[in-house]
C-alpha cells in the first residue's frame, strides 16, 4: 500500500506529496520516509540527516538556502507544528524553470511534506507563533557548500502573506541576484 499520493509541480523532480495516515480511535500512524516509495519520484532513497527547526515568533523568514555541487541535497520538508509559507526558487542552471517559484501553505494538519530534488532554494515564513518544521537530507551539511537567496531579492519577486519581522544575519546579508545570474551547474 502506498503511503504517498503525488502531484508533480510545474518543476522537474519537484513532487507535493500527500502522506496517506492510518487513523482510528487511538489516533493515526503516519509514514514520512520509506526509501522504496520516493525511489519513484527520483528521490535517492536515503537520508543524510535529519534536522527539527522551532521558529518562536510569527512573520519570520528563514532561507533561502541551498547547497552548491558536489555537495546537493534532495529534501523532504514537512510542518510538524504551525503554519508556514513554504517557498522553492528553482536555481537550476539551463531548466526550463530557470528562477521560478513554487509556494504552498503547510501545516500541521494537511499532510503534506515537500520533495525538493538538488539545485532548488527553500525558505519559508511562519503565519503563526511556534513553527516546528522536520527536514531530511539526502546529503549532510557542509558549511563550505552553503548557498543562499535573499529573501526580498527583487529579482525573486517573492510576495510573502506577512511583513518579514525577522531574519537571520546571515540570510539578510546573502548578496542580491545579478541580472547575469545563471544558477547552479549540476
Amino acid at each position: 500500500m502506498d503511503r504517498f499520493q503525488s502531484v508533480e509541480s510545474p518543476f522537474k523532480g519537484f513532487w507535493v506529496l500527500k502522506r496517506c495516515p492510518i487513523s482510528d480511535e487511538r489516533g493515526f500512524f503516519e509514514r514520512l520516509f520509506c526509501s522504496n516509495e520516493l525511489q519513484q519520484f527520483g528521490h535517492p532513497g536515503f537520508i543524510a540527516q535529519a534536522n527539527r527547526s522551532l521558529t518562536r515568533r510569527q512573520g519570520v523568514v528563514r532561507g533561502m538556502h541551498f547547497q552548491y555541487p558536489p555537495h546537493c541535497e534532495w529534501k523532504i520538508i514537512t510542518c510538524l507544528k504551525g503554519v508556514v509559507y513554504d517557498v522553492i526558487v528553482d536555481i537550476r542552471s539551463g531548466s526550463s524553470t530557470f528562477l521560478q517559484k513554487f509556494s504552498i501553505e503547510l501545516t500541521e494538519n494537511s499532510n503534506i511534506s515537500l520533495l525538493v530534488p538538488p539545485g532548488c532554494a527553500h525558505g519559508f515564513q511562519t503565519l503563526v507563533e511556534n513553527c516546528e518544521m522536520l527536514y531530511f537530507h539526502s546529503h549532510p551539511f557542509l558549511a563550505d557548500a552553503e548557498g543562499g537567496l535573499r529573501a526580498d531579492d527583487p529579482i525573486l519577486r517573492i510576495s510573502w502573506p506577512q511583513s518579514i519581522t525577522e531574519r537571520s544575519l546571515r540570510d539578510t546579508n546573502h548578496p542580491l541576484l545579478l541580472e547575469n545570474y545563471v544558477g547552479v551547474q549540476l
